[in-house]
């Protein structure tokens, strides 16, 4: 028995973006590093006190830590808490059209001084010796180019949970580079090396395959969509 394709959701849209000019204008460099260093000292501290989840847990299991760590950064750190106001695991959200209802990505940052409609999104996977860069793109990265994720800013975070010691440069820098990959993910700039404490980071950018279904030409084109990649390590730590 076959059911119909849903369809886009005209209505949910409206609502979603009424009073907002989409997309957001983007985010700082400086608050979007000091987001990564928080990102990436939160995890530096479930590791330390959870090792055993983050070198073998799932990636739910992880990412559980991680929001929590996170959440309780904004009680006990005030340059945090006046940058973000809360961290949510697996937000319900619209995708674009309004056809998906209930995409729900791995961490949802809303910012203190930003629309809370469109929170910052991180969408984490694990890398090891059988999960690695295809399935980070196609079931991560991906998402941001669709319109599933992220759709209403201009930037966006993925995290790996690296328990194999590969890096970005070993891993995804080449991956990307490949003349299909590059086309497949719409590849405009490489990426980066950035200068974030605590993790391996860098920073691409890629062209969006969607257009604003609410909105006339030529405003409904989003542009294209800046990742910051914070790779962190997830291995079991040594004795």
């Amino acid at each position: 028995m076959s059911f119909p394709e849903p369809l886009p959701r005209p209505d949910q849209i409206a609502e979603l973006t009424r009073g907002l000019d989409l997309p957001l204008a983007a985010i700082d460099d400086i608050y979007l590093h000091i987001i990564a260093d928080g990102v990436a000292q939160a995890f530096e501290d479930i590791r330390a006190t959870s090792p055993t989840i983050v070198a073998t847990g799932g990636e739910a299991e992880v990412t559980a830590l991680l929001e929590a760590r996170l959440n309780r950064m904004i009680e006990e750190d005030q340059v945090w808490r006046q940058l973000v106001a809360a961290v949510v695991r697996g937000k319900e959200s619209l995708s674009f059209n309004g056809v998906h209802l209930e995409k729900r990505p791995d961490l949802s940052i809303l910012l203190s001084a930003r629309a809370l409609r469109f929170p910052l999104i991180a969408e984490a996977k694990i890398i090891d010796a059988t999960k690695g860069e295809n399935l980070y793109c196609s079931q991560g990265l991906r998402r941001f180019l669709d319109g599933e994720y992220g759709w209403g800013g201009r930037e966006a975070f993925m995290i790996a949970y690296v328990r194999d010691g590969t890096t970005i440069a070993s891993r995804l820098e080449p991956y990307l580079a490949q003349t299909a990959q590059a086309t497949n993910y719409a590849v405009q700039d490489a990426p980066i090396v950035l200068s974030t404490g605590g993790c391996d980071a860098a920073r691409s950018r890629h062209g969006r395959s969607f257009l604003y279904t609410h909105m006339a030409p030529p405003a409904n084109d989003p542009g294209s969509i800046a990742l910051w990649h914070l790779w962190v390590d997830a291995s079991a730590p040594t004795a």
